[in-house]
């Protein structure tokens, strides 16, 4: 068996396991990527990624260290306002609304919103450009055995490979956790998100709103316009049964639909991709490394589309792993694996209760949850200290 040497390996070319190969090579590291799945990276594919991905400040800075964020600026569009709305009444109107302008707290916006196909083909670009980066797609991680000094990694191309460092970017049902017996904790909502791309006659102006009512939010979030004309991109969370009988209507049926759950607030929507559905649950390992082994992104943690966490939760892993290499740790060393688990997981756990008690909040059935739902919404919007709090919050800290 061929036996190739590498500084880190990273199991997984989602869009963090590809930032984090960016990142690392950045730093003049030698790395090799793989995924069993090829890449897609156009938008017409019908296996096509149609979510977005909003990226708060701290991914930002995460995203230009890696060098990766001159291939996105120019298709961004930045998050100004998160405007929150409740359409909780029996008329299923919107009764309350609360902006949240970043401007009071900073110079930037609170993000940038991206399509995640377009994500991964500049990220599948940046590496073909950097030679100490190798991405192998179609291939498998196999067995991983831990040595005193190094894991042995045994791949689907009969290739095996020698590294100090293993990052598990292999998803939340991650084969690296379940190799080194990592428990996990999972919350069900019966939920799914159906996301999909409209165009709409009136300017978003960069407001990410998310209209609450019963089943989840419906949010729309800015995408760039297309011949000038606004684009967004939807997440809309339903209960199981009634996202699926959604997904069975035709597009004219759907299309209807969506505009009734969007209450005007940018005019008639014209759905223009076909729609993806996901399960929405929330998830946390039980810990964060194993010999050598770091987990990253969804094989760490996973939380349901509120408030623009998933993705940026999983740069911070990144980030913290970039930090502990540039201050000296060698990589997958214990005591950098113990200064990661010690960085990351109280954040984590505080951030997949957060949302998971958001999710859980605007799941609310009855008249009373709804009502108390909205007192919330307006203590926080005409509290200052609450509102400044949620905004900070909004900005990444």
């Amino acid at each position: 068996m061929e036996r190739e040497n590498f500084d880190i390996f990273v199991s997984g070319g989602g869009l963090s396991g590809l930032v984090a190969a960016c990142a690392f090579g950045r730093l003049g590291l030698s790395v090799l990527c793989v995924d069993p799945q090829p890449p897609v990276t156009t938008q017409g594919d019908p296996k096509a990624d149609r979510r977005s991905t909003a990226f708060l400040q701290p991914a930002k800075a995460t995203l230009e260290r890696a060098g990766v964020w001159p291939r996105f600026a120019p298709y961004a569009a930045p998050l100004q306002i998160m405007r929150l709305a409740d359409a909780g009444g029996e008329a299923g109107e919107i009764r309350y609304l609360a902006d949240f302008d970043a401007g009071e707290l900073s110079d930037q916006p609170f993000g940038w919103n991206l399509p995640n196909w377009l994500l991964r083909r500049e990220l599948l670009a940046q590496i073909a450009q950097t030679d100490n980066i190798t991405l192998r797609m179609g291939v498998k991680t196999g067995r991983i055995t831990a040595r005193a000094a190094h894991a042995l990694v045994s791949l689907s191309d009969g290739t095996q490979v020698e590294t100090p460092l293993v990052v598990a970017a292999d998803g939340r049902n991650s084969p690296i956790r379940e190799m080194l017996d990592i428990g996990v904790k999972t919350w069900r909502y019966g939920q799914k998100a159906i996301v999909f791309t409209v165009s709409h006659p009136r300017p978003h102006n960069n407001i990410s709103t998310e209209i609450h009512r019963s089943g989840g939010p419906f949010t729309l979030v800015p995408l760039p316009d297309v011949k000038g004309v606004p684009q967004s991109a939807v997440v809309w969370m339903e209960t199981g049964p009634k996202a699926a009988a959604l997904m069975a209507l035709d597009d004219a049926g759907f299309t209807a639909k969506a505009n009734l759950r969007a209450c005007d607030i940018l005019g008639p929507l014209t759905v223009n991709s076909p729609r993806n559905i996901w399960p929405i649950i929330s998830q946390k390992a039980d810990r964060l490394t194993g010999p050598h082994t770091a987990l990253i992104a969804e094989a760490a943690h996973v939380v349901p589309p509120i408030g623009a966490q998933g993705l940026n939760m999983s740069l911070g892993d990144v980030q913290v792993l970039v930090d502990l290499l540039e201050s000296g740790h060698s990589a997958g060393s214990p005591e950098m694996l113990a200064a990661y688990e010690r960085a990351r997981m109280p954040d984590i756990t505080a951030r997949v209760s957060g949302v998971d008690m958001l999710n859980r909040a605007a799941l609310a059935q009855s008249p009373d949850l709804k009502a108390l739902r909205l007192k919330g919404l307006q203590l926080l919007n005409e509290t200052t200290p609450l509102r400044r709090a949620a905004m900070r919050a909004g900005l990444g800290a």
